[in-house]
Protein backbone atom coordinates (compact mmCIF):
# COMPACT_ATOMS: atom_id res chain seq x y z
CA UNK A 1 0.00 0.00 0.00
CA UNK A 2 2.92 2.69 1.03
CA UNK A 3 4.56 1.73 -2.23
CA UNK A 4 1.74 2.08 -4.57
CA UNK A 5 1.31 5.47 -2.76
CA UNK A 6 5.18 6.35 -3.15
CA UNK A 7 4.91 5.46 -6.98
CA UNK A 8 2.30 7.70 -8.20
CA UNK A 9 3.84 10.45 -5.98
CA UNK A 10 6.65 9.77 -8.18
CA UNK A 11 4.97 9.43 -11.44
CA UNK A 12 3.05 12.94 -10.59
CA UNK A 13 6.70 14.80 -10.01
CA UNK A 14 8.19 12.67 -13.06
CA UNK A 15 5.13 13.67 -15.63
CA UNK A 16 5.48 17.22 -14.19
CA UNK A 17 8.89 17.34 -14.72
CA UNK A 18 8.57 15.55 -18.14
CA UNK A 19 5.85 18.03 -18.82
CA UNK A 20 7.80 21.23 -18.32
CA UNK A 21 10.86 19.91 -20.55
CA UNK A 22 8.24 19.59 -23.50
CA UNK A 23 6.90 23.30 -22.81
CA UNK A 24 10.70 23.95 -22.91
CA UNK A 25 11.38 22.03 -26.06
CA UNK A 26 7.91 23.90 -27.62
CA UNK A 27 9.47 27.10 -27.31
CA UNK A 28 8.18 28.30 -23.58
CA UNK A 29 10.06 30.51 -21.83
CA UNK A 30 8.79 30.36 -18.08
CA UNK A 31 11.42 29.52 -15.43
CA UNK A 32 13.81 28.77 -18.16
CA UNK A 33 16.81 31.21 -16.52
CA UNK A 34 16.46 29.65 -13.42
CA UNK A 35 17.11 26.01 -14.28
CA UNK A 36 20.19 26.54 -16.42
CA UNK A 37 23.42 26.11 -14.20
CA UNK A 38 25.19 29.56 -14.67
CA UNK A 39 28.67 31.24 -13.62
CA UNK A 40 28.64 33.92 -11.15
CA UNK A 41 28.81 36.83 -14.14
CA UNK A 42 25.28 35.17 -14.78
CA UNK A 43 26.46 33.59 -18.10
CA UNK A 44 24.87 30.27 -18.63
CA UNK A 45 27.43 27.29 -18.38
CA UNK A 46 26.29 25.20 -21.28
CA UNK A 47 24.22 25.81 -24.27
CA UNK A 48 21.29 23.27 -23.83
CA UNK A 49 20.26 21.40 -27.64
CA UNK A 50 16.59 20.90 -28.61
CA UNK A 51 17.65 17.16 -28.85
CA UNK A 52 19.32 17.10 -25.55
CA UNK A 53 16.27 18.47 -23.66
CA UNK A 54 13.62 16.00 -25.86
CA UNK A 55 15.77 13.12 -24.34
CA UNK A 56 15.84 14.79 -21.00
CA UNK A 57 11.43 14.80 -21.21
CA UNK A 58 11.11 11.27 -22.86
CA UNK A 59 13.64 10.00 -19.77
CA UNK A 60 11.41 11.86 -17.00
CA UNK A 61 8.45 10.05 -18.94
CA UNK A 62 9.88 6.45 -18.93
CA UNK A 63 10.61 6.96 -15.41
CA UNK A 64 7.56 8.09 -14.33
CA UNK A 65 5.64 5.43 -16.41
CA UNK A 66 8.37 2.99 -14.56
CA UNK A 67 6.51 3.74 -11.14
CA UNK A 68 3.01 3.81 -12.52
CA UNK A 69 4.03 0.27 -13.32
CA UNK A 70 6.17 -0.42 -9.72
CA UNK A 71 2.49 1.01 -8.04
CA UNK A 72 0.73 -2.21 -9.98
CA UNK A 73 -2.31 0.09 -11.34
CA UNK A 74 -1.13 -1.35 -14.82
CA UNK A 75 0.54 -4.53 -15.63
CA UNK A 76 2.91 -4.40 -18.44
CA UNK A 77 6.33 -7.21 -18.48
CA UNK A 78 9.56 -5.57 -18.64
CA UNK A 79 13.14 -7.64 -18.35
CA UNK A 80 14.26 -8.63 -15.18
CA UNK A 81 16.87 -6.28 -15.69
CA UNK A 82 15.23 -3.02 -15.41
CA UNK A 83 13.18 -4.21 -12.65
CA UNK A 84 16.23 -5.63 -10.46
CA UNK A 85 18.29 -2.44 -10.97
CA UNK A 86 16.08 0.30 -12.78
CA UNK A 87 14.56 0.65 -9.78
CA UNK A 88 18.07 1.39 -7.99
CA UNK A 89 19.53 3.67 -10.91
CA UNK A 90 16.76 6.29 -10.76
CA UNK A 91 17.22 6.81 -7.09
CA UNK A 92 20.91 6.80 -7.42
CA UNK A 93 20.88 9.31 -10.44
CA UNK A 94 18.91 11.97 -8.54
CA UNK A 95 20.86 10.93 -5.40
CA UNK A 96 23.77 11.78 -7.30
CA UNK A 97 22.15 15.62 -8.69
CA UNK A 98 21.00 16.36 -5.10
CA UNK A 99 25.37 15.68 -3.96
CA UNK A 100 26.10 18.12 -7.12
CA UNK A 101 29.20 18.77 -9.40
CA UNK A 102 30.60 20.65 -6.42
CA UNK A 103 30.60 23.52 -8.38
CA UNK A 104 27.50 24.66 -10.11
CA UNK A 105 24.37 22.71 -8.52
CA UNK A 106 23.52 20.54 -5.87
CA UNK A 107 23.98 21.01 -2.35
CA UNK A 108 27.82 21.44 -2.30
CA UNK A 109 28.01 23.59 -4.84
CA UNK A 110 30.65 26.10 -4.76
CA UNK A 111 28.48 29.15 -6.83
CA UNK A 112 25.58 30.09 -4.53
CA UNK A 113 25.00 33.60 -5.81
CA UNK A 114 23.24 33.19 -8.90
CA UNK A 115 19.88 33.08 -10.49
CA UNK A 116 20.01 29.09 -11.08
CA UNK A 117 22.03 28.70 -7.78
CA UNK A 118 19.29 29.90 -5.50
CA UNK A 119 17.19 28.25 -7.44
CA UNK A 120 18.63 24.84 -7.45
CA UNK A 121 18.92 25.38 -3.03
CA UNK A 122 15.84 25.76 -2.62
CA UNK A 123 13.99 23.55 -5.07
CA UNK A 124 15.59 21.47 -7.06
CA UNK A 125 18.58 19.73 -5.06
CA UNK A 126 15.80 18.72 -2.39
CA UNK A 127 13.50 17.80 -4.48
CA UNK A 128 16.09 14.82 -6.30
CA UNK A 129 16.66 14.54 -2.79
CA UNK A 130 13.37 13.33 -1.81
CA UNK A 131 13.13 11.35 -5.69
CA UNK A 132 16.32 9.35 -4.59
CA UNK A 133 14.79 8.91 -1.06
CA UNK A 134 11.24 7.48 -2.15
CA UNK A 135 12.76 5.67 -4.97
CA UNK A 136 14.93 4.09 -2.24
CA UNK A 137 11.87 4.06 0.57
CA UNK A 138 9.59 2.02 -2.40
CA UNK A 139 12.36 -0.29 -2.81
CA UNK A 140 12.91 -1.37 0.87
CA UNK A 141 9.25 -1.86 1.53
CA UNK A 142 9.07 -3.90 -1.63
CA UNK A 143 12.35 -5.71 -0.64
CA UNK A 144 13.54 -5.01 -3.86
CA UNK A 145 11.32 -7.14 -5.63
CA UNK A 146 8.46 -5.84 -8.65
Amino acid sequence: MIATLLSIILLIVFTFLSSMHFYWLAGGKWGLKKVIPTKENQDTTLSIPKFATLIVALVLLLFGLLYLIKSRLINIPFSNLITTYGYWIIPSIFILRAIGDFKYVGFFKKIKNTEFAKADSKWFAPLCLIIGILGILIQLVTNGYN
